[in-house]
């Protein structure tokens, strides 16, 4: 029997149903109508609890086994597709090992992409479209489930348990004040419900609310597993990712997990991104390799306008997302590269070192003078664009680059 889990709760996958008030033929007088209400709810509830008693027996055999296999599943502010990997996990704390068994990429198709970006307009996203693509969506995650449990040679009675982050639409994480409460939101959508019934397996899901919830920004979201598999040594390593937001964690030289310092840089991508799809009318999603930016040249004064972005100068901790470097703020690009009559090449030759300096400045500003920098190791999307990377490698020499 198939779960899910968000936050603290627990769902199964079937539930009991009341039977309509039986009829004899006769008026049932109100002592035997309410016996027989008192041993249907009696026995109800008996089976609700042996339902419930079942999902807790399973759960803790499950943290009892010494290593499971679990599958994860997310989709980036890049919204290119599913990200669906299988690991073998071993032990506990700073002891805990992971080995990867299989990973795919399933990309969206391009009217899923569309789909998806109508949803992070107000204009364009309203609650229909949420609800619809809530649940398609949770049918794509669970399709990518089963496709890497099929592509590993494995059946999901041999997964343990699928976490799932969903699909981020929107991201709020300052606080707005809605009857003089301040409140911080996120949502992320990809129903767990349909990933547990598809798959059989038990869901976790919803992870970004919990902290949000806590009073934390609710990304970045992985920090404590870069310092499990990144921070065992005397090496002070960036992690930095570069996905359609970038955002660091520094690990490593002993610091603890309470010490881990994590924040996002600023767009990753996501610039880069919707200035090529809008030049191009739709027909490219990004800069394949960076061969449009390796082709141009960076424009010094577009570029100096581009970091002067109040989120530039905001103190970590913080988080962003589209709703700073989304459509409206690349519309904006758009109309400030007009004003110095660029090519396509040098316009994305700019936003692309926009993201170069964004992520270095963050570096000599917060980690460098007080933690020092051995290393920085580079993921999302952004670690396949070589210009990009070779910017970013010449930005902050000798610090060493690697993926």
């Amino acid at each position: 029997m198939g779960g899910v889990f968000t936050g603290w709760e627990v769902a199964g996958r079937d539930s009991g149903t009341l039977p309509g008030r039986a009829r004899t033929g006769a008026v049932l007088d109100n002592a035997k109508l309410y016996g027989w209400r008192f041993l249907l709810a009696r026995k109800i509830n008996q089976k609700k609890r042996k339902r419930e008693w079942q999902m807790v027996e399973r759960w803790e055999k499950l943290c009892a086994k010494s290593s499971k296999k679990v599958l994860g599943l997310n989709s980036g502010t890049s919204y290119d597709g599913i990200d669906a990997a299988i690991v073998e996990i071993t032990g506990w704390g700073k002891a805990t090992r992971v080995q990867l068994l299989a990973y795919h990429n399933y990309a969206y198709s391009t009217e899923t992409r569309r789909l998806i970006a109508e949803l992070f307009d107000p204009g364009t996203g309203g609650v229909d479209r949420i609800c619809l693509a809530n649940f398609y969506l949770g049918e794509l995650f669970a399709g990518s489930a089963l496709g890497i449990i099929d592509e590993a040679g494995l059946s999901p009675a041999d997964i343990d348990l699928i976490g799932s982050h969903g699909q981020t639409i929107y991201h709020l994480p300052s606080p707005i004040k809605v009857e003089g409460i301040p409140v911080r939101s996120t949502l992320q959508i990809g129903e767990a419900a349909v990933i547990a019934e598809r798959t059989g397996i038990t869901t976790v899901a919803d992870f970004r609310v919990r902290d949000v919830a806590a009073g934390g920004e609710g990304a970045p979201l992985i920090p404590y597993v870069d310092y499990l598999l990144f921070g065992g040594d005397d090496q002070r390593r960036v992690i930095q990712n570069i996905g359609g937001i970038a955002n660091l964690t520094l690990v490593g030289g002993g610091l603890g997990p309470g010490e881990i310092i994590a924040f996002d840089t600023g767009p990753g991508n996501m610039v880069i991104d919707g200035v090529v799809n809008r030049l191009t009318e739709g027909r490219l999603f990004y800069d394949r390799d960076g061969l449009i930016a390796a082709a141009g040249q960076r424009h010094p004064a577009l570029l100096a306008k581009l970091l002067t972005h109040p989120y530039l100068a905001k103190q970590p901790p913080k988080s962003t997302g589209r709703e700073d470097f989304g459509a409206d703020y690349i519309g904006f690009v758009l109309d400030e590269s007009n004003k110095f009559e660029l090519t396509i090449e040098d316009l994305i030759a700019t936003v692309t070192a926009f993201t170069v300096e964004t992520i270095a400045r963050h570096y000599e500003e917060y980690i460098v003078p007080r933690y020092g920098m051995d290393e920085v190791i580079i993921g999302g999307g952004g670690a396949y664009n070589p210009t990009l990377l070779r910017l970013l490698a010449a930005r902050i020499a000798p610090v060493p680059v690697r993926r």
